[in-house]
């Protein structure tokens, strides 16, 4: 009698032991399908075409605080941004050459960009390409160059009503790359000119983080901007 309720109770042990494992694989789940459903394309990054109530803007000239990048770096991006504006079908652009404004109806919102990092190749070389010596000589730099050769930059983005200067949104973007393959490279945003000054950075990890950063920096724009500016 005492070895059945013994049994009994280890049987009652494995039952609750299975539940919890059964839960704990369901929750890894759950958050696994969300993650999914996170990481799922919308429709500016699937290609698909808007073709609703559009924004006016004016972009402001770029600043640029990396110090690794200069005011040149700063109109490559520019160009770029503004060609990845347009191709969103989201708004329309109020020109604006340098400091001057060309006469154009008045814009709603004015979109301010701040290049707060700008790196090539954090372990050195040129233009992002890779350079001799350092960790990516030997095997040792076989083994961690992917790492430590990953171009980065980062940018500032702020929105603001251009009669009342309250900022409707802000916020930073990055892009980051080891390499030149995936699907910016391949997708839409590759048909993006890469902009004046930003050659040197062709067909590196830099260009891909490039276009990556361009790229979040328009979906942030699109995703941040309340409704009632879409009303053209």
């Amino acid at each position: 009698m005492p070895k059945a309720i013994f049994l009994n109770f280890g049987n009652a042990q494995m039952d609750r032991a299975r539940r919890y494992s059964i839960f704990a694989v369901a929750c890894f789940l759950t958050m696994v399908f969300q993650g999914c459903a996170f990481l799922r394309p919308s429709a500016h990054n699937r290609g698909v075409v808007y073709s609703g109530p559009k924004a006016r803007v004016v972009v402001a000239d770029f600043a640029v605080m990396a110090p690794k990048a200069g005011p040149d770096i700063g109109l490559g991006l520019r160009e770029m941004f503004l060609t990845a504006l347009t191709a969103s079908n989201h708004f329309i652009i109020t020109r604006q050459v340098g400091s001057q404004k060309v006469k154009s109806p008045p814009e709603d919102l004015t979109i301010s960009v701040v290049v707060a990092d700008f790196e090539p190749q954090v372990s050195g070389g040129s233009a992002g390409t890779g350079g001799g010596g350092g960790v990516n000589s030997g095997a040792l730099g076989g083994l961690l160059g992917a790492t430590l050769n990953k171009a980065h930059i980062a940018l500032d983005i702020r929105v603001t009503d251009a009669v009342t200067s309250e900022i409707v949104a802000a916020g930073k973007v990055q892009g980051q790359a080891t390499d030149i393959s995936g699907a910016v490279m391949a997708g839409s945003s590759s048909s993006w000119a890469l902009g004046s000054n930003l050659f040197a950075y062709a067909n590196t990890p830099m260009e891909k983080a490039i276009r990556i950063s361009i790229f979040e920096a328009v979906r942030y724009i699109t995703g941040s901007i309340p409704e009632k500016y879409n009303k053209y």
